[in-house]
């Protein structure tokens, strides 16, 4: 029997935590509270309530070699230090590469102090770590 995995979140954690319970033969679901894969490092004019986000003009202080991950090199026509919007596209091609995204429920909302994540699709995660 494969054993399920609750993923919490589409960031760079998330991303690589999908790939690695996927390489493992783990059956993973992610749950992401936005739309869209990048966590911090998806730029938004309007920050909603409750979220973090970057400024516009933000660039990485690493190279692109220190910050790619170690199975997943960047491309080769990437500058070293990377705009927030081309380590975006980066997760993203990392993303179609390992076909991750059909692990990732968008759009979850956590009810604070229920104990359970609210699901479009009607699921529900308790703080039990079960769901239907």
């Amino acid at each position: 029997m494969v054993k399920k995995v609750a993923v919490i979140g589409a960031g760079v954690s998330g991303l690589i935590s999908l790939k690695c319970c996927v390489d493992e033969g783990l059956e993973p679901t992610c749950f992401e509270r936005t739309e869209d894969i990048g966590g911090l490092w998806r730029f938004k004019e309007n920050v909603e309530d409750g979220r973090a986000s970057i400024y516009h003009s933000v660039i990485t202080n690493t190279s692109k070699e220190m910050s790619c991950f170690s199975d997943f090199p960047m491309p080769e026509d990437f500058p070293n230090f990377l705009h927030n919007s081309k380590l975006l596209e980066y997760f993203r091609i990392f993303a179609k590469k390992f076909d991750l995204l059909k692990y990732i429920q968008f759009q979850v909302l956590y009810m604070e102090g229920s104990g359970f994540l609210c699901l479009r699709s009607a699921h529900v995660l308790t703080e039990k770590g079960l769901w239907q």
